[in-house]
Parts: structure tokens; C-alpha cells; sequence
């Protein structure tokens, strides 16, 4: 899937109008919102789409819960 961010698109509204702007959104797949979502993060953290950054797994690590 092709993305283009159009930088122009902005425009002022009111919030009624807003709430008409989820349901474009509502009618889409979760794999189509994930797209998108991943794409925004690409754009936001600056890397591209086909070689994301590796997920540093030394900082986290899992725990079982104290009984």
C-alpha cells in the first residue's frame, strides 16, 4: 500500500465535524489501520518503510510474578 502525507490537507474545523472524520477510519481493516500506523511512525522517528530499526531487546526483559 502507497502512502503520500499531503502536507496541504490541514484544514480548521469545528468538532462536530471531527466526529465525522473517525468514521473513516471505523471501516477500515485492522491490517489496513496497522499500515497506516506503522507509516506515521516511519514518518514521525524518520526511518523508511522497508528497513525499520531493530527492536533493542537487552533494555527489556520479562519476569514471572511474585506469588
Amino acid at each position: 500500500m502507497e502512502f503520500k502525507l499531503d502536507r496541504n490537507a490541514f484544514k480548521a474545523s469545528n468538532a462536530s465535524e471531527k466526529i465525522h472524520y473517525g468514521e473513516i477510519y471505523k471501516k477500515k481493516s485492522t491490517a489496513e489501520l496497522l499500515e497506516i500506523a506503522a507509516y506515521l511512525n516511519s514518518l514521525a522517528y524518520g526511518y523508511s518503510l522497508d528497513n525499520p530499526p531493530k527492536m533493542d531487546k537487552t533494555v527489556f526483559h520479562a519476569r514471572g510474578r511474585e506469588k
